[in-house]
């Protein structure tokens, strides 16, 4: 696997770990009650080949080790610790490649729109009209519906769908700018076009645009969790902080609400962050609302 999969969805573990209730030494054999579900467990013999009463018994290749589930784990015998901390990496992946691919398109016709004007404008305004006026989850479910289901698949149908307010504000940024005396000098030593826009134009209305990207992050991750939590992101058995959500929501009355409310409070804090480094952002930058 690549550098950036290893990053998104780690590497393979080289062990298989496998829950017990019990375990006891009998004889030459271990007799093992193997972890089935609540109330339900599977019996189990192992013969000894090592054992050392100062260390972990070795048996057979397998290690008995005692593990502490500092918030507990679900119905399937899974930390829910682990899950958590494997599931911000989603959260953070989806969120840089919804940036991304919204950075792209929105200052792409963002920047056509306001520095050719005329038709172009009034063509690419009505085009961003257009995708405004869709619910941002129902246009991500027509993408999805497209794509199919799967982990990129919903990363590039969330970020299809988040680029309009980028395209907005470059925009009206772009259609200031370029009555600046610089931007006419520029023209009047015959620059073209496109280098006008990239090398004079663009660097000094990245300003607005860097502080909606932290806005867009923060968005993105909470899209992301809302469709998995109703089935169509992040699928099985890929942690994610939306389907954590899901499969744990009935025992937040019943049984144990840490299940379902952890990845919650994971959500709101990260989401809290990414907002206050936008706020900051705005701040430092002095981007007038």
């Amino acid at each position: 696997p690549s550098f950036f999969s290893k990053i998104v969805s780690g590497g393979v573990d080289v062990y298989d770990y496998t829950p017990v209730n019990n375990a006891i030494v009998n004889g030459d054999s271990l007799i093992v009650m193997q972890y089935i579900d609540e109330g339900v467990e599977e019996r189990k013999s192992y013969g000894i080949t090592a054992l050392n009463s100062m260390q972990n018994e070795t048996v057979k290749g397998y290690k008995l080790e005692t593990i502490r589930f500092q918030l507990g784990t679900d119905k399937y015998g899974r930390d829910i610790l682990s899950r958590l901390l494997i599931g911000v990496r989603v959260s953070l992946a989806v969120g840089l490649i919804t940036v991304i691919i919204s950075l792209s398109i929105g200052v792409f016709l963002g920047a056509v729109a306001g520095y050719y004007r005329g038709w172009v404008d009034e063509v690419v305004m009505w085009f961003i009209n257009v995708i405004w006026s869709i619910p941002t989850l129902l246009l991500v479910f027509a993408i999805t519906l497209v794509l199919g289901k799967g982990f990129w698949q919903i990363f590039i149908a969330i970020g299809l769908t988040m680029w309009v307010s980028v395209a907005r504000i470059i925009r009206g940024q772009v259609l200031s700018v370029r009555e600046m005396e610089y931007v006419e000098a520029a023209r009047a030593l015959g620059y073209g076009n496109a280098r006008i826009i990239i090398k004079h134009v663009l660097p000094n209305v990245m300003g607005p645009v860097i502080v909606v990207a932290a806005s867009n992050f923060a968005s993105a991750i909470v899209i992301e969790a809302g469709l998995s939590f109703l089935g169509v992101g992040v699928q099985p058995p890929q942690p994610s902080w939306g389907l954590m959500i899901k499969e744990n929501y009935n025992f937040i009355i019943t049984h144990n609400p840490m299940l379902a409310l952890a990845p919650g409070i994971a959500i709101m804090i990260l989401v809290l962050a990414f907002n206050l480094l936008g706020n900051g952002l705005r701040d430092a930058l002095q981007v007038k609302d």
